[in-house]
């Protein structure tokens, strides 16, 4: 079903994010119910959104859609009567997908049902229990450690019942039909770097890209972690057939240096484009590779599909401190680092539209360029100025199995010059578009 959609314009991308933020953090989200669904119609607002449900109990590969989640209100009251954990204070303070439950109970029947982080004692941690029945709470654990002997009070106000998944594709087209994919989870509850930061910079990104000229498509997927993109990927082979790059987006709002994690395949155009992109700009960027542990990028590039994404993000997850804790909150992410997120994304995008693989139509040997008005007419120096170096090297490589990013590696000559270089002997019937496939 189609949304309608607003677009706010804002001369403040960084403001425009934070806004989104702060707007997302209080829900309570989780792999399905109403906290997703409020999620994507805010996301809504200012994109056009194609919005799928999966109904409870449909089969997604070797995973089965579970029953929807939605929560009133979970509390846990001390045997004084003073509140421990409130939803409606910090929706972190239950286990996401508790069962519901109503009883009072003694500190040992309660204990098994109680979680902490040692390591952050001031912070509540996150906890699921998604396909596994069961209810707890979250505790800070300097609380949890000072729990007192006594008849505690719990009560979560919950519902497990046949629904729906929901996610959102949201689709640019482009002059070909090939993809690039961008991937952002939203269903984590109140964490701001790990979840939110993702989807706000995902949405500037797409109101960026939808004033600009495209040569690729561009698919927006906003949907829960895990079984999000295992339910888009069953209900999309097509598409995923046409990925020809992608990133999933995530923790881009804390204040440490880019990180890219490599796709599966570890060559593939997107991790060549943002390794060759930082190199040349400077900018200070970790290269990890692909481990089968992380975020939707385990699907993506699942064997049976191994697409070319890889994950654009900051720190990385669980190497900040105050990641999946309550600590992970709006003064964590900044709108500074948030935009110099979102323009080290633009980057890569740029680099990838400029990118493209020709043929030489003259192979056999220098076709000469003098003549053509793209040589100068005086020889004898010991090298070509730079702009004519990027014309040899442009013919040279264009073989069909080169792309223009090869030969500004090899070239050591800006990707833009050697653009440009391609352009002119384009335009001089020197070079074609070599086929795509």
């Amino acid at each position: 079903m189609k949304q309608s959609a607003v677009i706010i314009e804002d001369d403040s991308p960084a403001e425009s994010m934070m806004e989104m933020i702060r707007r997302l953090y209080p829900i309570c989200r989780s792999i399905t119910g109403a906290g997703l669904r409020q999620t994507l119609n805010i996301i809504g607002e200012q994109l056009t959104l194609d919005l799928t449900e999966v109904a409870s109990g449909t089969q997604v590969f070797d995973w089965t859609i579970p029953p929807e989640w939605n929560l009133r209100r979970a509390t846990l009251k001390a045997p004084d009567g003073s509140m421990l954990a409130d939803t409606d204070v910090h929706n972190l303070h239950v286990v996401n997908y508790s069962l519901p439950i109503k009883a009072r109970m003694t500190l040992a029947e309660l204990q098994p049902h109680l979680h902490s982080s040692p390591e952050m004692p001031n912070a509540i941690p996150y906890r699921t229990s998604y396909y596994a029945p069961a209810w707890g709470f979250c505790l800070a654990d300097s609380v949890r450690r000072g729990l007192a002997e006594g008849e505690y009070e719990v009560e979560i106000d919950s519902t497990l019942a046949p629904g729906a998944l929901t996610y959102a594709d949201y689709v640019l087209p482009g002059k070909c039909d090939e993809e690039f994919l961008i991937s952002a989870h939203c269903c984590h509850p109140s964490l701001a770097n790990d979840n939110l930061a993702g989807i706000a910079v995902a949405v500037e990104l797409a109101k960026w890209l939808n004033k600009r000229r495209r040569k690729y498509t561009y698919r927006f997927i906003f949907a829960p972690g895990t079984i999000g993109s295992i339910t888009w990927l069953s209900r999309n082979r097509d598409c995923a057939n046409r990925v020809k790059h992608g990133l999933v987006l995530t923790c881009l709002g804390d204040p440490g240096a880019m990180t890219y994690k490599r796709s599966r395949r570890g060559d593939a155009q997107i991790d060549r484009v943002v390794e060759q992109t930082f190199a040349q700009s400077q900018r200070p960027m970790r290269i990890n590779d692909f481990i089968p542990y992380g975020y939707d990028e385990r699907q993506y590039c699942s064997p049976g599909f191994n697409l070319p994404v890889g994950v654009i993000m900051r720190t990385p997850n669980g190497q900040y401190p105050e990641y999946h804790t309550s600590a992970d909150n709006l003064d964590l992410v900044r709108p500074e680092y948030l935009l110099d997120s979102l323009n080290a994304i633009k980057q890569i995008i740029q680099t990838i539209e400029l990118n493209t693989k020709y043929i030489n139509t003259h192979p056999h040997c220098e076709p000469q360029l003098g003549r053509r008005g793209l040589y100068s007419t005086t020889g004898g120096t010991t090298k070509p100025p730079g702009y004519e170096m990027a014309l040899l090297w442009v013919l040279n490589y264009s073989d069909g199995q080169h792309d223009l990013l090869d030969i500004a590696t090899r070239s050591k000559i800006p990707l833009e010059t050697i653009a440009a270089a391609a352009d002119v002997l384009v335009e001089k019937c020197l070079l074609r578009v070599a086929d795509r496939h």
